[in-house]
């Protein structure tokens, strides 16, 4: 093990919680170490290449009201295009297949009615949520007592809304509306600002993109750290006493007066504390495990479905892909559809199987010529080290209220960060990077009380 090094602040994570916590704090003129497990920084977001184009395997879109990713894109310069909307959508649900414009498909009249029914009662639920501290929302024990499936029972939601609202939590939380809580529900949605933006593309939540990809920028961003930013250095123990923190990694022994830890909820767990967290701390972890999310990326000469009218996207309730997007970069090409993908039946298999799968599927929604692919990647979330699973956590009934307060309380010297621990924007991008901000600002304001302490007690 290498000589012990001293810092204020050691981060423990390179996603974009942590490179801005410690953007900040450099700000302020404190010294940082940034310690991440993998051999590269992004955390949930990572670049592949498809046809010699970069695609965004983990998280992929912003907002123009996700001002905060957007500052950080704009320091690094990155190119924001619009995702592409033009055409009308595919829908394959209960054995039919139907095209439509706009965010809700064109169903039959009695489906359409129901799903606006169930909408309309999330959306005037959801404005009755504490977004910071939703456990302590009004009726927050009954609701999150319940499921969104047994809540969609009771509201006599029909056969179509149950297939849409499970596209729904397949893409959000990586799980199926029988597992995830009605109070996490409510609070994602009113985090995101209501249902409609959370799924809309044109002036909604998958709004833009940017050409670097979102990897891309994180690698930019830490580079501006320069050697303060340590990947393949896994924490493995944080010890701390009334002085001061040790994190402890498989080569180094660093001490701190405070650390951020940024991991997942769930990943909290790999590390080794001592003192040991509290109980509901401990409860959190075990409780606020990640979802389960594949992509796949589908390369053809040029994106033959524009010609056809269709804009790319698509939602459909059968076999593997549940929901695809035209990623392409232009339209001479080549063409690209992202396809999110059901691990369940997608995962164990080996990667041809995995490609035919994808392949048969985008042919069913958009016709033979899509059996003719140029290139294609995908990326199994599950088989991932540090953060395995989906984009966000599954919480499932009793969970948030049990476990939730305790989310961001620090353990003594120990802060967190990290999406989940944001409250607007809770489980994106810019959650995760205003999550950063309010941590560096917490323990930068430690860091001056300490300071101001120090020469008092020295003149006194």
């Amino acid at each position: 093990m290498n000589a012990a090094q001293s810092v204020d602040v050691v981060i423990v994570g390179a996603g974009f919680a942590g490179l801005k916590a410690a953007h900040d704090l450099v700000s302020q003129g404190h010294s940082v170490v940034v310690l991440e497990g993998r051999d590269r920084v992004g955390g949930r977001v990572f670049t592949g290449e498809v046809a010699g184009v970069k695609v965004d395997l983990g998280g992929t879109w912003v907002s123009h009201r996700h001002t905060a990713i957007r500052e950080v894109a704009e320091q690094v310069g990155a190119t924001l295009v619009p995702q592409f909307t033009t055409g009308r959508s595919v829908l394959s649900v209960g054995g039919k297949q139907s095209t439509y414009t706009g965010t809700i498909p064109k169903i039959s009249p009695l489906a359409l009615v129901n799903m606006g029914r169930i909408q309309l009662a999330l959306d005037k639920l959801a404005k009755t949520i504490d977004v910071d501290a939703p456990w302590n929302s009004p009726r927050a024990a009954e609701l999150d007592a319940i499921s969104l499936e047994e809540w969609l029972g009771r509201k006599g939601a029909r056969a179509t809304t149950r297939a849409l609202l499970t596209i729904v939590t397949k893409v959000e939380w990586g799980c199926r509306p029988s597992q995830v809580s009605l109070l996490h529900v409510l609070r994602t949605i009113r985090a995101f600002g209501g249902f409609d933006f959370m799924l809309d593309a044109e002036g909604g939540m998958q709004e833009s993109r940017y050409v670097e990809t979102t990897q891309g920028i994180a690698i930019r961003y830490a580079e501006l750290l320069g050697d303060r930013v340590r990947t393949s250095a896994p924490v493995r123990r944080i010890t701390q006493d009334g002085d001061g923190v040790t994190v402890s990694t498989d080569a180094d022994q660093i001490s701190a007066k405070y650390v951020i830890v940024t991991t997942s909820t769930e990943h909290r767990g790999g590390i080794e504390f001592e003192p040991s967290l509290s109980e509901p701390a401990q409860g959190l972890i075990k409780s606020w495990g990640l979802g389960a999310l594949s992509k796949a990326f589908v390369a053809y000469d040029k994106p033959f479905w524009r010609a056809n009218g269709l804009s790319g996207e698509s939602a459909t309730d059968t076999a593997t892909v549940f929901a695809t997007f035209d990623v392409s970069p232009s339209a001479d090409g080549p063409g690209i559809l992202m396809a999110f993908c059901d691990p369940i039946v997608f995962d164990a298999h080996a990667p041809e199987v995995r490609k035919d799968q994808v392949v048969k599927q985008l042919t069913d929604l958009f016709g033979p010529e899509a059996a003719q692919p140029i290139d294609y990647i995908d990326q199994r979330w599950n088989e991932d080290t540090f953060a395995s699973g989906g984009p966000n956590p599954v919480v499932a009934p009793y969970a948030s209220t049990r476990y939730g307060s305790v989310m961001a309380e620090p353990h003594g010297r120990i802060h967190w960060a990290g999406t989940e621990t944001a409250g607007e924007w809770t489980g994106s991008m810019n959650g995760a990077v205003l999550s950063g901000q309010r941590a560096a600002a917490d323990v930068a304001q430690l860091l001056a009380a300490t300071e101001t302490h120090g020469r008092k007690k020295a003149f006194s």
